[in-house]
């Protein structure tokens, strides 16, 4: 079977809710887009705005205090939240990378200690998070526990390294995210399993399951781009996969090799989308090594800035268009490209519902990266700019 790039495109689409909200829980939700990227603490209220209808923060609030949505260290060793009863999973799948990027950097190993005292120590780090602790707190006891063999300085880097190859949550407080500048930690009631090959290969197949749910089709270098695993071992897993029936094969554009589930949902690449106001870092801009899936690949640099920043951007379309930004009178769109009258109309609609969610929460929010719009940014030549005014 074929699929073409606009049959891809909507295919996400449906899959990460965004071709129209849906009437379910905040739980729920968090499972069928299978993880939220969650580095900027607001990201995930705004992601699940656009995909939840009547979406109430609140209700993440409460999920996020008791535990049944978790922050962590998971896909791409950036910080994401999900369900709770996917992170053992998850982290097991990608742990092989977490370890391998932190333990083996110059960063941790300038602790004095090796990779293998850094695994050894990973219980131990667990068992002092039994309950949230601080940042400091957690690199203090480090460095009063390795003074006497490593010296005073091991503690700052030994920590570094510790915190996310040890798999910690971070600790939710009451800020207006729940999560804010100062870092705490705890250790989850479920420890996953570490270390151990099978696991790590079992966990990964059924990570590859939830992604192709959430995210398919895919290719084996999409697979890799999500979770940040070799290639080897995506291609491995979809192979073992694919053998047992749980995956099935199909054509892409340019006689690319795709992934999917039987039965997934393709709809035809006309189907409507409506206009959103996407969140910083938004998961779907992410999640493929060929981002031309969702973002042009032209507009892809104005987007995706060299320090990895992903700015807020317009999806027209089923596609990004321009960014956006909170001002003092509402949302200020830019778009890199001519917009028909109704999609103008839908963004002013999302633009009233953005800003009342924001008002009672950080009507400026993203403000500390408005520092890019003040920098040169090539934009194409058809870039117009529109005011949005607030409810």
């Amino acid at each position: 079977m074929t699929i073409t790039a606009g049959q891809l495109n909507r295919a996400t689409l449906t899959r990460q809710l965004l071709v129209r909200r849906e009437e379910i829980g905040v739980a729920e939700a968090v499972r069928r887009v299978v993880a939220l990227q969650a580095q900027q603490a607001a990201s995930p209220y705004l992601a699940l705005w656009n995909r939840v209808a009547g979406f109430d923060p609140a209700h993440l609030d409460a999920a996020f205090a008791d535990r049944t949505i978790v922050k962590s260290t998971l896909m791409r060793i950036t910080l994401h939240a999900v369900h709770i009863d996917d992170f053992p999973v998850f982290l097991q799948a990608v742990h092989p990378s977490i370890r391998a990027s932190r333990l083996g950097d110059d960063r941790f190993t300038a602790s004095g200690l090796t990779a293998a005292d850094g695994d050894a120590l990973v219980a131990d780090v667990l068992d002092y998070g039994d309950r949230p602790r601080a940042s400091t707190e957690f690199e203090t006891w480090l460095t009063d526990r390795l003074a006497e063999r490593h010296g005073a300085g091991a503690g700052a880097p030994a920590w570094w390294g510790l915190r996310q190859v040890a798999p910690l949550l971070r600790a939710p407080g009451t800020e207006t995210w729940s999560f804010g500048q100062k870092l705490s930690y705890v250790a989850p009631a479920v420890r996953p399993v570490l270390g151990d090959p099978e696991v790590a290969a079992a966990s990964l197949r059924t990570l590859v399951l939830r992604y192709l749910d959430g995210f398919g089709p895919a290719s084996v270098a999409d697979v890799a781009q999500f979770a940040l695993v070799q290639r080897g071992r995506a291609r491995e897993a979809l192979r073992v996969l694919a053998a047992e029936g749980g995956v099935e094969r199909l054509t892409g554009p340019g006689g690319a090799e795709l992934y999917d589930l039987p039965g997934a949902p393709r709809p035809d690449e006309e189907t409507p989308v409506p206009a959103r106001l996407m969140a910083m870092w938004d998961s779907v801009l992410l999640a493929h090594a060929d981002r031309g899936r969702v973002i042009p690949p032209d507009y892809r640099p104005l987007v995706i800035k060299r320090n990895g920043d992903v700015l807020p951007t317009l999806l027209v379309d089923g596609r990004v268009a321009g960014l956006w930004r909170t001002v003092d009178a509402g949302i200020e769109a830019t778009a890199f490209h001519p917009l028909p009258d109704e999609a103008w109309d839908q963004l002013a609609t999302e633009a009233r519902a953005l800003t009342t969610l924001l008002a009672d929460r950080e009507p400026h929010v993203y403000r500390r990266y408005h520092h890019w719009w003040t920098k040169p940014a090539n934009l194409p030549p058809t870039t117009e700019t529109r005011l949005l005014p607030a409810a």
